[in-house]
């Protein structure tokens, strides 16, 4: 499996030839869309920085909301979730993605607004093994309640998302503050990252921060 960071929430994840895709921007936003083809991609709320379902290539399967879905080899869930601290009246909702895949658990928590997440939520997100978690404070969870959840859910590796990146409107809390908030020190960015089941950790969290590709 490989991972590649866009900025904001966006995510490409590959299974060899299977791509699949979190959050693009649509071509309505401040932000470009990213040029891959997408086999599966999915959008956890109707903002143009996060619904561009139909801005990549190919003939990809088109997720936008919570359910059961099963396609291209892949088990997706998708869960209501709230885009703010008061059950969503000020954002609205959120949708939370685990994805089976290569026999690993991933989770998008989306714009998640908030760290309280009831027993059916922990439930159907179920065991996790990579957490892909917005952290940059704001409208959605700043590197404190994202640390809480991180302990809510235990994944056992974490990939920020959602935080500040310099020279572009993506503002907030910078990815350091979370990591400082996670004890973590000396964490390098990667390019890409690439990960095999027997390669997660057996015990903690391993926290991974991603070099952006971003299209100023």
């Amino acid at each position: 499996m490989v991972i590649t960071y866009y900025g904001l929430s966006c995510f490409k994840v590959e299974s060899g030839k299977l791509a699949i895709a979190f959050d693009p921007p649509s071509k309505d936003s401040d932000l470009k869309p990213p040029r891959f083809t997408a086999d599966v991609v999915l959008s956890s709320h109707d903002h143009p920085r996060h619904s561009g379902l139909k801005e990549l290539s190919g003939e990809p399967f088109l997720i936008s909301g919570p359910g059961e879905y099963e396609t291209k080899g892949l088990l997706i869930t998708g869960r209501s979730s709230f885009h703010d601290k008061s059950k969503g009246d000020k954002k609205g909702l959120n949708t939370i993605y685990a994805v089976e895949m290569e026999n690993m658990r991933l989770c998008h928590l989306g714009d998640l607004g908030t760290s309280d997440l009831d027993s059916e939520t922990i439930e159907a997100i179920g065991e996790v093994d990579i957490l892909f978690i917005p952290t940059g404070g704001g409208d959605v969870l700043d590197p404190e309640g994202a640390a809480k959840v991180v302990n809510l859910l235990e994944p056992k590796i974490v990939i920020p998302m959602h935080y500040a990146i310099p020279k572009t409107s993506i503002k907030g809390e910078k990815v350091d503050e979370f990591l400082n908030e996670m004890g973590e020190k000396g964490v390098k960015s990667e390019e890409k990252f690439t990960i095999k089941k027997k390669e997660l950790p057996e015990e903690g969290i391993k926290v991974v921060v991603l070099e952006p590709v971003i299209s100023l």
